[in-house]
């Protein structure tokens, strides 16, 4: 009989002290927790934990240590209409388990009711088959990791450049990095990635989901998988298939070494973290951890019903945000990836899920509180997508001042403009400027808006500029999946063309795009891959594809940057187009006129009178609100002042920069830009085409009230020199 010690009920999870481990689970509905260790060859040995203190059951085993794998069975009620599903026969993970070992393997003992019950929600039909010999395990860690002298970049928003990245899809196929390290946290730290990230100016990686998750059951049958990760079943748990070092906890040690890879090249690392739902599901999902536990504390029940789940994700469930302990899961996990991994920051997925009080999402939740007070979480990057799929929950521009947002309206506006969409000028100015519309009334600035045209949802960049319409059909759902507003425009034929007048267009849209994102007031987002021409063949819901249609593929550049993506799926690596990205790159880091810590003023006087923004028609003069209101208008020049920003550099100096001038045409045809009079420049260089890039070097100077074609859907910045 091992030899159980009392311990203590903080904290949480499994904790070693050097000579033994305390182990601590809430659960109010549990009458019984037994705690099983596993050895190597799956023999389990169940010691009772007798000690409860306010609902934390918790016991010290010594001479247990790290690499003990170990799980958790509840005794208690199992009443579904009480919101009750304790089962003991169910071997649970424990939520606060810094490591799990091993895959889920799909059977019907994972679930808590027999698949031949008429009625599963009726306690009758308990389901008694031991789940354990199908469960991954968690394992007890040495947290001990050598640092060094590891700092956090602490990047301001204004000079952030984020690149969001998928950890697997990222390196599977980089020749240059070791084939056992490709598609895990080392290959992500491996010098040649670093390289790139840096090549490109980028400042932060946004990780597509870290945490362990699992995939659905429907998603396995149908021979797929769970690739984009937003199926969390471990918030404390770094996700052990992309380990390259092994499971018995090594993963942990391996992402605690790729932080500190990518902070001593000055990149900060954002997680991408699913609080809003678990892998568990709907109320006929498996009971792998919280369900067993305590199903009502850590999920939304209906109040007509408790037998079923609340759902504002989509995925069958809704964290109980509003229950005490569930609130503090969330803020335990927020703040050990901060303090123990040293991550920067995060995006909250579908977070207005995550701020529902009662049924509407309340600004001054619980949660906003604890995170405004929290000395840890509140001083990292905070970034919310400002939606859910429930009533109410398209809240862009309703986030705190803390926050910054996923800028939604940002996508929609700058995709409908460049595809030619009529009325869209007024709010693609707003968009260009930074939003003030959205985010000015709550006291944030430009930087509160997180800029993107593509992210891992949806088309990436070369699909939008190549399909009209989506082609899911690898998802096995009869393309029935995936959103059908995705205002792309295949310029002319769908996908792949052998017409080298709509490559050159696909190329050029692309660049408008890219460009457009670069030179926005805000903080740019690049999705991973659109540096280089990847591709997902026209599908927009590339969530189960572990293959080639989702992995950027580091293939030696095309011949012909025009060539359309070749026909068997790969995803070519276009060298002009990633020589634009680092040329829109360091435009932006080396003129903070691209990247102001303030909106614009407007009225106030700049140089010799010349306002900060000045907006400008095609004739060179100021817009007037009848040129705004032209609905057919698709062209605009915008004057930015380098000499009127009013924010002062860090040392109180006055920040002074070059003045630029942008000529936008979303038109189908070509236009005659006039210059503005010498008030706003007497010279200017051309410093950006995107329908001839590469012919800059050979455009001479033009003059003050000079005339400049900008050729049909293109955009051309032009440096004052003068």
């Amino acid at each position: 009989m091992r030899e159980v010690w009392p311990g203590q009920p903080y904290p949480l999870g499994a904790t070693w002290d050097g000579t033994g481990t305390n182990f601590a689970l809430f659960s109010e509905v549990a009458e019984r927790v037994e705690l099983c260790l596993f050895d190597d060859d799956g023999s389990e040995e169940r010691c009772e934990l007798t000690e409860t203190d306010a609902f934390v059951w918790h016991g010290y085993l010594p001479g247990v240590g790290p690499g003990q794998r170990y799980g958790h069975r509840v005794h208690g009620p199992y009443d579904p209409a009480r919101g009750d599903r304790c089962n003991p026969a169910k071997l649970l993970l424990d939520p606060y388990s810094k490591a799990v070992e091993g895959e889920l393997r799909w059977h019907e003992a994972l679930f808590s009711y027999r698949f031949d019950a008429p009625e599963p929600s009726d306690p009758r039909a308990l389901n008694s088959d031991d789940s354990a010999p199908y469960m991954p395990k968690n394992v007890v860690i040495n947290p001990f990791f050598d640092w060094g002298d590891d700092r956090p970049p602490r990047t301001p928003y204004h000079e952030t450049l984020i690149y969001e990245a998928h950890v697997r899809g990222l390196t599977k196929l980089h020749p240059a990095i070791p084939e056992e390290q490709r598609g895990t946290y080392a290959g992500i730290a491996h010098p040649a990635l670093i390289e790139h990230l840096l090549d490109l100016g980028v400042t932060a990686v946004e990780l597509m989901p870290v945490h362990q998750f699992v995939p659905e059951h429907a998603l396995v049958k149908r021979g797929l998988t769970n690739y984009w990760g937003y199926n969390t079943i471990g918030f404390m748990a770094p996700h052990n298939a992309y380990s390259a070092s092994g499971q018995r906890g090594e993963q942990v040690l391996e992402f605690k070494a790729m932080v500190r890879a990518l902070h001593e090249a000055g990149i900060e690392v954002i997680l991408d973290v699913v609080y809003n739902h678990t892998a568990e599901g709907d109320h006929l999902g498996p009971t792998l951890s919280f369900r067993g536990i305590d199903n009502a504390s850590y999920y939304r029940l209906r109040d007509d019903d408790k037998r079923f789940l609340v759902d504002y994700t989509g995925c069958g469930n809704s964290l109980n945000a509003r229950h005490p302990h569930s609130l503090q899961m969330i803020m335990d996990s927020l703040r050990y990836w901060v303090l123990e991994m040293h991550v920067d920051g995060f995006r909250f997925d579908l977070a207005s899920a995550l701020v529902r009080e009662l049924h509407d999402v309340d600004r001054l939740a619980a949660f906003f509180d604890l995170v405004q007070q929290d000395p840890v979480v509140s001083q990292v990057k905070l970034i919310a997508e400002p939606w859910d799929v429930g009533e109410g929950g398209y809240q862009v521009g309703n986030f705190p001042p803390l926050w910054t947002e996923w800028n939604g309206k940002y996508r929609d506006t700058v995709r409908d403009f460049w595809r030619g969409e009529y009325s869209t000028m007024p709010e693609f100015a707003s968009r260009l400027t930074g939003s003030s519309d959205l985010y000015e009334h709550s006291g944030r600035r430009p930087v509160a808006s997180i800029n993107f045209v593509t992210c891992h949802d949806g088309f990436p960049l070369t699909d939008l500029v190549s399909y009209d319409e989506k082609h899911n059909e690898a998802n096995l759902e009869d393309n029935l999946d995936g959103t059908d507003d995705n205002r792309s425009w295949n310029c002319g034929v769908e996908g792949d063309a052998d017409d080298q007048a709509v490559n050159d267009l696909r190329a050029r849209q692309k660049r408008n795009f890219l460009a457009t994102l670069f030179l926005s007031q805000g903080v740019p987002m690049l999705l991973a891959g659109d540096e280089a021409g990847r591709t997902q063949r026209g599908n927009n819901n590339a969530y189960c594809q572990d293959n080639e249609i989702s992995w950027v593929h580091w293939a030696e550049p095309r011949q012909d940057a025009g060539d359309a993506p070749p026909s068997n799926g790969s995803h070519s690596r276009d060298a002009d187009e990633l020589d634009f990205v680092r040329t829109l790159s360091r435009l932006r880091r080396e003129h903070p006129v691209f990247r102001r810590r303030r909106f614009f003023e407007g009225p106030q006087p700049g140089r010799d009178g010349v306002r900060d923004i000045a907006w400008l028609t095609p004739a060179g003069e100021h817009m007037t609100d009848e040129d705004w209101h032209t609905g057919y208008a698709k062209s605009l020049g915008v004057f930015l002042n380098g000499d009127a920003i009013t924010e002062p550099d860090p040392r109180g100096q006055r920040v002074r920069d070059d003045s630029f001038l942008l000529l936008i045409n979303a038109h189908s045809e070509d236009i005659s830009f006039a210059l503005p009079g010498p008030e706003f420049g007497e010279r200017w260089e051309f410093a950006l085409d995107t329908a001839d890039p590469a012919g800059l070097d050979e455009r001479e100077p033009v003059k003050a009230r000079s005339s400049v074609r900008v050729p049909s859907r293109s955009l051309q910045v032009l440096l004052r020199s003068g």
